[in-house]
């Protein structure tokens, strides 16, 4: 019984830990460039070592994708655990305003997709993770539906579903444009031709 609290404790010290260097990260790099920034220099800011660093971030691009497994998790778990009879769309829609619509009004958001976008290495990574994120959504999407690992069809969903943040991110009103991306996903587009 003692044990327990520690392990909280424990984990919930690792979780401030690695909040606090993926913040000193962005500051930094929003601040001064990715390049003009050394993991030394967001270790000393994050008051840790790199050696501390590295323990929770395998390199100096996953300093600025800080979230990519919890934003992974969340998008699968929509899928896996969404409400019984719940369409696998319907419950992406749900998640992506739930979750996409509060990113794409951080005040930030513009200053960091410049930064990804100016940056090679940052752009080349963010591309990789897509791309993971694409794979996994897609196969969860396959299994819920009792599908092949592979299904076209499940890969396109996934692949179009990981485009909606960035679409939401370019209009006034991202909660609007989830609604009509994903409008457009299930009515099809012959459908939005015709109001």
């Amino acid at each position: 019984m003692p044990d327990t609290p520690a392990v909280g404790r424990r984990e919930r010290k690792k979780a401030a830990t690695r909040q606090a260097i993926a913040d000193a990260a962005l500051e930094l790099f929003l601040e001064h460039g990715y390049e003009r920034v050394s993991v030394r220099d967001v270790a000393e800011k994050a008051d840790v070592s790199t050696t501390t660093l590295f323990a929770h971030f395998p390199g100096k691009e996953a300093l600025v994708f800080d979230r990519e497994a919890e934003v992974e998790a969340a998008l699968t778990a929509a899928v896996r655990e969404r409400p019984p009879g719940q369409d696998v769309v319907e419950a992406l829609r749900a998640h992506a305003l739930t979750s996409w619509t509060r990113m794409a009004s951080d005040p930030r958001r513009d200053r960091f997709t410049a930064l990804v976008d100016g940056t090679p290495a940052l752009r080349e990574y963010w591309e990789r993770m897509w791309m993971r994120h694409a794979s996994a959504l897609g196969a969860v999407i396959a299994r819920e539906l009792g599908r092949e690992a592979d299904d076209l069809a499940c890969a396109a969903l996934a692949r179009f579903v990981l485009e909606v943040p960035a679409l939401a991110a370019s209009g006034h009103d991202p909660r609007a444009a989830v609604e009509t991306v994903f409008d457009l996903l299930i009515h099809g587009w012959q459908a939005s031709q015709h109001p």
